[in-house]
């Protein structure tokens, strides 16, 4: 059994940026000009047990690609590869897109970015996968046993006990949870993984490193996600869904995935390192998406909150500009908002 205390802390760490005294956003959710072009193709996002094997072999091999192609950015030894360069991005933003308005909002522009790259520098031809954590959750098999973690059509199992150590950590950098980083994953497709950022804001080479939390269940089964759709407005759906504030201080659906997996995972900074990361945040994105689609006319554009974690409190609005560093210029809330235009084209099966 892990780590109720440490999904706390996470919270604990983000509150204690100020954000929990934040005042309440106004929305803005007036109806925007759209964007002149429209999606060449719709494409569908699918549950993870929805591809076959063939897409599964393709969605995995096209990572392995990612990981194995040169970085495009001179000037930090560290990131060697295109792989690198999304979990660095995520590392120098984390404290820029978390706690904030526009958090589900830079997600899935992030996520798409991934998906493209996927798709333009390494061939791949299937869909965007998303893991829903909870039909495991609901399962009475243990979350370890999920068919995400299997070796053979999965991402590899659990980290193994005594393979990993944490590195030093004088200033306080790896913001990690000691007891997650169980070890290192030692089956599937990503066992000669080498991570070289993190954990958190260090930069160490190492193994992927798990410790997937049973106890995460808890969060993640499919009654909580109801709760959370239930929310209105978009300020109590997203911090809702971001916290699990109001209904389980600190365990809410996006740490209970996070603590689901573990070990890297689990770090707010470094977490992209695991090739789970992308699965876990489409999930999310489906779920807000679901939250959008109940209701078009009042919630397709519906945003709000702060535009950083601490004063002086600036609300976010459809206008605001979103950095995403090396990966693509800055792009506009609003042109993220509806998934089905341009640049996101996608729905979700």
């Amino acid at each position: 059994m892990l780590r109720f205390t440490a999904l706390i802390a996470l919270a604990l760490v983000y509150l204690a940026s100020g954000i929990a005294a934040s005042p309440v956003a106004a929305p803005d959710s007036a109806t925007p000009q759209k964007r002149a072009g429209t999606c060449a193709q719709l494409r569908v996002r699918k549950e993870w047990r929805a591809l076959t094997d063939v897409e599964k072999k393709g969605y995995i091999n096209a990572v392995l690609c990612l990981q194995s192609r040169p970085a495009t950015v001179a000037g930090r030894p560290a990131i060697r590869n295109r792989f690198d360069e999304f979990q660095a991005t995520h590392i120098d933003l984390t404290d820029e897109v978390h706690q904030v308005g526009h958090f589900l909002a830079w997600h899935r522009h992030f996520i798409t970015l991934f998906y493209n790259a996927l798709r333009d520098e390494c061939g791949y031809t299937g869909p965007m996968t998303y893991w829903n954590w909870s039909i495991d959750a609901d399962n009475t098999k243990a979350m370890k046993d999920s068919v995400i973690y299997d070796p053979t059509t999965g991402f590899g199992g659990d980290g193994v006990p005594g393979t990993y150590t944490l590195p030093p950590d004088p200033n306080g950098q790896s913001s990690a949870f000691p007891g997650a980083y169980r070890g290192c994953v030692k089956t599937g497709p990503f066992v000669n993984q080498v991570v070289r950022l993190g954990p958190g804001k260090l930069v160490t080479e190492h193994c992927l490193v798990r410790g997937v939390d049973e106890s995460s269940k808890t969060a993640l089964k499919t009654t909580e996600v109801n709760r959370v759709l239930q929310q209105t407005p978009f300020e109590k759906f997203r911090t809702s869904l971001e916290n699990g504030i109001g209904f389980g201080f600190g365990f809410g659906i996006h740490g209970g995935g996070h603590s689901a997996v573990g070990g890297e995972m689990l770090n707010p900074y470094s977490s992209p390192g695991d090739p789970l990361f992308y699965l876990h945040h489409a999930n999310l994105d489906r779920i807000w998406w679901q939250w959008q689609k109940v209701d078009p006319a009042n919630r397709m554009f519906d945003i709000s909150g702060p535009t950083t974690q601490r004063p002086p409190f600036v609300n976010v609005t459809l206008d605001f500009m979103m950095t995403f560093t090396t990966l693509g210029p800055k792009v506009a809330v609003r042109d993220v908002m509806d998934a089905s235009t341009e640049p996101s084209c996608f729905t979700y099966q």
